[in-house]
C-alpha cells in the first residue's frame, strides 16, 4: 500500500510539473502533424520552411475513444459429427474506454521527438508505451548551417518506430487516436508494425523518396539465431494541390523482410479490433483481433502497397491496392494475399465539420491448410466534429467470409450491425 501511494504521488507531481511547463508551450510543433481536425488528410509530417524554435518545448497531449456496439453475427461450420459450431452470443452495450498519452518535444532548431504510450487498450488494460522516434529536419545542433539546402528537403527518423508502410496506416485508428479515420474500424488486413530502424525522406516540388531499414523485430532481443535479418522499406510518390480546390497523390510502398523470427506485419497491432467478439466461438478465449485477416506470413515477406488520393472540393476518394507474399518456415511455397479497398468521403458544412461516406473492402488470400478464401466488408458511416478536437461517428458495417472449410467457425460467416464512436484527441 505505501510502495503505491508513493507511486501516486510520483505520478502527480511528474503530471503536474510536465502540465504546467506544456500550458505555455503547448502550441504547434514545427514538422508536426496536428492530432486534432487539422491532421486529417495528412500523411507525412510537413515539411516546415521557417522554423519557430525558440527553446526546449514539451507538448502533452493524448487521445480517448468509446464505443456503442450493437453486432450481430452467424455461420454454419460444423463439428466432425455434424453439430453446428456455435458462435458466442453478442449483445449491444459499451466497449472499453481506451486512451493514449503523447509526448512530443523540441529539443533543438529542427529537432524532436515524439513518444506514445498506450494508456489503455483492448488486448492490455495496463499502460505500456507503443514507441517512440527522434526526428531531424536540421543538423544546426551539429554546426549551424551543416548541409543545409540538403536539409531544406530531408528529413531522419530514428526510433522503436511506427513504420511507413503504405499510406492507409496514416488513416487508420492507433488505439485512441481516431479522429483521423472517418470509419470505426481499420482495414480487414491491417498492415501496421513498429520495429527499430531509421527511415530517411526527401521531398521536393511535390515528389517524396523514403528508404529505410528495421531489425525486423517487434518484440526486441539480443539472442542470436539463425533468423536475425532486417526489414527494408521503401516509398515513391507524388502529392500536390493542384488548384485550389483539387489535390492529388499517389504513392507506392514496399516492405520487404530477410529471414526473421516471425513477420508481424499483419499481427503487431496490440490493441485490438474494433469489432469486439465477431466470429467468436463460444466459450473461446477473446481474440481481440476479431473481424480482422492476419495471412500469418513468417518469413520473408514481401508486401506492396498502391495508394491513390484525391480531394476535390469536399469530396474525397481513397484507395489501396495491396499485394503481398511470404510463407512460414514449415512451407515449401509462398503463400499470396491479396487486399483491395476504396473509401468515398464527402465533407460539408463550415470547415467541413460534416462527412457521410463508404468503403469498400476485400481480401483474397490462400490459406496455410490450402483454402483459397475471400473476405468483404462494406462500411457506411458519418460524422460530425463537434470542435476540431472532439468528433462522433456512426457506422454500419457487414463483413462476410467465403471458402473456408466446413468444420471452420468461419464457414460462411457474416457479422454486421451498427457502431457508434466519441473520439478526443488533442
Amino acid at each position: 500500500m505505501k510502495s503505491i501511494f508513493t507511486n501516486s504521488v510520483v505520478a502527480v507531481m511528474l503530471i503536474g510539473g510536465l502540465n504546467g511547463f506544456a500550458q505555455k508551450n503547448n502550441r504547434s510543433l514545427d514538422n508536426y502533424r496536428e492530432p486534432d481536425k487539422n491532421g486529417v488528410n495528412v500523411f507525412e509530417d510537413v515539411k516546415d520552411t521557417i522554423s519557430t524554435f525558440d527553446g526546449l518545448r514539451v507538448r502533452v497531449g493524448g487521445s480517448f475513444a468509446l464505443q456503442f456496439q450493437g453486432l450481430d453475427h452467424e455461420a454454419s461450420g460444423v463439428d466432425v459429427d455434424g453439430n453446428p459450431l456455435a458462435l458466442a452470443e453478442l449483445g449491444s452495450n459499451f466497449n472499453l474506454a481506451t486512451a493514449n498519452l503523447d509526448l512530443d518535444v523540441a529539443l533543438a532548431d529542427g529537432v524532436r521527438m515524439h513518444l506514445r504510450t498506450y494508456l489503455s487498450s483492448r488486448h492490455h488494460p495496463e499502460p505500456y508505451v507503443k514507441g517512440g522516434y527522434f526526428q531531424i529536419d536540421k543538423l544546426d545542433f551539429i554546426k549551424e548551417g551543416l548541409l543545409e539546402d540538403l536539409m531544406k528537403h530531408t528529413t531522419i527518423r530514428i526510433g522503436h518506430m511506427e513504420n511507413n508502410y503504405g499510406d492507409a496506416h496514416f488513416r487508420r485508428s492507433d488505439n485512441a487516436q481516431a479522429i483521423y479515420n472517418p470509419f470505426v474500424g481499420n482495414l480487414i488486413m491491417d498492415a501496421f508494425t513498429t520495429e527499430v530502424g531509421a527511415e530517411l525522406y526527401y521531398t521536393h516540388s511535390g515528389f517524396l523518396g523514403m528508404v529505410g531499414f528495421s531489425n525486423g523485430k517487434l518484440n526486441q532481443s539480443t539472442v542470436k539465431n539463425d533468423a536475425n535479418g532486417a526489414s527494408f522499406l521503401a516509398k515513391v510518390g507524388y502529392d500536390s494541390q493542384v488548384t485550389d480546390d483539387l489535390r492529388l497523390r499517389l504513392t507506392g510502398s514496399l516492405y520487404n523482410t530477410g529471414s526473421v523470427a516471425s513477420s508481424y506485419l499483419y499481427s503487431a497491432d496490440r490493441t485490438g479490433s474494433r469489432y469486439y467478439h465477431v466470429m467468436q466461438a463460444e466459450g473461446a478465449d477473446d481474440n481481440f483481433r476479431s473481424g480482422r485477416y492476419n495471412p500469418n506470413f513468417g518469413n520473408k515477406v514481401t508486401a506492396f502497397m498502391i495508394n491513390p488520393f484525391v480531394k476535390y472540393g469536399g469530396l474525397e476518394f481513397f484507395g489501396t491496392i495491396e499485394i503481398a507474399n511470404g510463407r512460414r518456415n514449415s512451407e515449401a511455397e509462398r503463400r499470396s494475399a491479396n487486399q483491395y479497398a476504396g473509401e468515398l468521403i464527402y465533407r460539408f458544412g463550415r470547415n467541413e465539420n460534416f462527412y457521410v461516406g463508404g468503403r469498400y473492402n476485400m481480401v483474397s488470400a490462400e490459406e496455410r491448410t490450402g483454402e483459397d478464401v475471400d473476405i468483404s466488408r462494406f462500411n457506411l458511416a458519418a460524422g460530425w466534429f463537434m470542435t476540431n478536437n472532439i468528433l462522433v461517428k456512426a457506422e454500419y458495417v457487414n463483413q462476410t467470409y467465403d471458402g473456408y472449410a466446413v468444420d471452420n467457425i468461419l464457414h460462411d460467416g457474416q457479422f454486421d450491425g451498427l457502431m457508434m464512436e466519441a473520439v478526443i484527441s488533442f
